[in-house]
């Protein structure tokens, strides 16, 4: 399952994990593909939500908190990622873009709780995905 605020591309994420091509459109419900649940921005901005996130997780076996590279601030709660009682992994967006800073997004995650593993990808370029696919498809968050 994918948390993150709006705009840090998760459902992107989710067609470059999948390897299709769709350009991604604006999240307004959960939504579960192949694999994935992709939920809105707004579950993870908005607290009256969380229990929507909460209850969504536990079809997941993991959640991926998503912090975009280039956001100055963390846009998630301190302690955000607590909440769930899945393993949750952090995956960094957006590094192929100038102002993206991989230090700064990894303090953030580390803020709302996401300690490891962290991925850095890029879902324009491909970069660091394949990664991130071999270690869900290999059950690593399982260990965690």
């Amino acid at each position: 399952m994918l948390v993150g605020p709006v705009g840090v591309g998760k459902t992107s994420l989710i067609h470059a994990l999948n390897q299709n091509q769709t350009k991604a459109d604006k999240t307004s419900s959960i939504c579960f593909y192949d694999g994935a649940i992709d939920t809105p921005g707004e579950y993870a901005q908005i607290p009256r939500f969380y229990s929507a996130l909460l209850v969504t997780a536990v079809e997941a076996e993991a959640v991926l908190i998503v912090q975009d590279a280039t956001q100055m601030r963390p846009t998630l709660p301190p302690g955000f990622a607590g909440m769930f009682s899945r393993p949750v992994v952090g995956v960094v967006t957006k590094i192929d873009l100038p102002s993206a800073n991989q230090e700064r997004a990894t303090a953030c995650l580390a803020q709302v709780g996401v300690r490891h593993p962290v991925f850095f990808v890029s879902s324009i370029t491909g970069q660091g995905v394949a990664e991130l696919s071999q270690y869900l498809s290999e059950g690593g968050c399982k260990g965690e």
